[in-house]
C-alpha cells in the first residue's frame, strides 16, 4: 500500500504527463465501482495494466472507488435494472449472454450493469478533477507543503525517510 503511494507523490511532483495520471484517476474509479467476483473486473484491470497510465495512482483509486460503492451501490442497482430492463435491448441481452465466458461476466446482474455504467458515464468527470488536481498540486500545493514545519519533522521519521528514498529512485 506504501509503495503506490510514494509512486503517486513522485508522479505528481515530476515530470510525469497530467493525463497519464488523470486516466489511472478515472481507470480505477471504474474499476473501483464495478463488483469484484466477475470476469469483467478481472479483464478490465489487466487491460488498464497495459495502458500508458500512473499505477500508484491506479491502485489508489480502485481503493477510493470500492469505498464509495458502499453508498452508492443503491444507484448502481437502480441504473443497471433500467439497462437491463430495456424492452428494445432483450434479445440482444439474451444473445450476448449465450456466448460462451460472457454469462462469467456477470453483465445480467443489476449492481454490475449499473456500475459498469456509472463508472463509464463518471469517467470524463474523474478525468477532468484528475487534471485539476495535478495543475493544482504542482501550481501551488506542493512548494506550500514543503515549507510547512510539520513536513520537516515527518521527513525525520525512519519509515518516511524510507519512503523519501523509494520516491527518489
Amino acid at each position: 500500500m506504501i509503495k503506490p503511494l510514494t509512486k503517486l507523490i513522485g508522479a505528481l511532483s515530476s515530470n510525469t504527463r497530467p493525463g497519464a495520471i488523470a486516466h489511472a484517476v478515472s481507470c480505477g474509479i471504474l474499476l473501483g465501482f464495478i463488483p469484484k467476483d466477475n470476469l469483467l473486473w478481472y479483464i478490465l484491470f489487466v487491460f488498464f495494466l497495459f495502458l500508458n497510465i500512473q499505477r500508484g495512482a491506479y491502485v489508489l483509486c480502485i481503493l477510493l472507488g470500492a469505498a464509495l460503492t458502499v453508498f452508492l451501490d443503491p444507484v448502481f442497482d437502480s441504473v443497471g435494472y433500467s439497462i437491463l430492463t430495456l424492452e428494445n435491448m432483450r434479445t440482444t441481452y439474451v444473445h450476448f449472454l449465450n456466448v460462451p465466458f460472457v454469462a462469467f461476466t456477470k453483465l445480467n446482474n443489476t449492481v454490475v450493469m449499473g456500475s459498469l455504467a456509472c463508472g463509464l458515464i463518471a469517467y470524463i468527470p474523474f478525468y477532468a478533477l484528475g487534471r485539476l488536481f495535478v495543475w493544482a498540486w504542482r501550481k501551488y500545493l506542493a512548494e506550500k507543503i514543503r515549507r510547512l514545519k510539520i513536513t520537516a519533522v515527518i521527513k525525520n521519521i525512519p519509515l518516511v525517510e524510507k519512503i523519501a528514498g523509494m520516491i527518489g529512485e
